[in-house]
């Protein structure tokens, strides 16, 4: 007979993964990729939050906002990353 193996996650060494330095640089390397398909009028920052780091892109000129608006820009870059 097998045995179950039953896995118990340490919360703290999560929560200092998703938090930490490595996982903001993950997140900053993907905004980026995603930047660089969008080309000029948008801007992207990182940043850590409560419980993750984040990674932002928003269209910064009046251009890109109505681009991103009537053709879902941003989403169609991230979701093709």
């Amino acid at each position: 007979m097998t045995k179950k193996v039953r896995v118990v996650l340490n919360k703290r060494g999560v929560r200092d993964l998703l938090k930490g330095e490595d996982m903001r640089q993950v997140c900053a390397d993907h905004a980026n990729k995603t930047l660089a398909k969008l080309g000029t009028g948008y801007e992207t920052d990182t940043h850590t939050g409560k419980t993750r780091s984040n990674a932002m892109i928003w269209a910064s000129s009046a251009q890109a906002r109505r681009d991103a608006r009537q053709n879902n820009t941003i989403w169609k870059a991230v979701k093709g990353h």
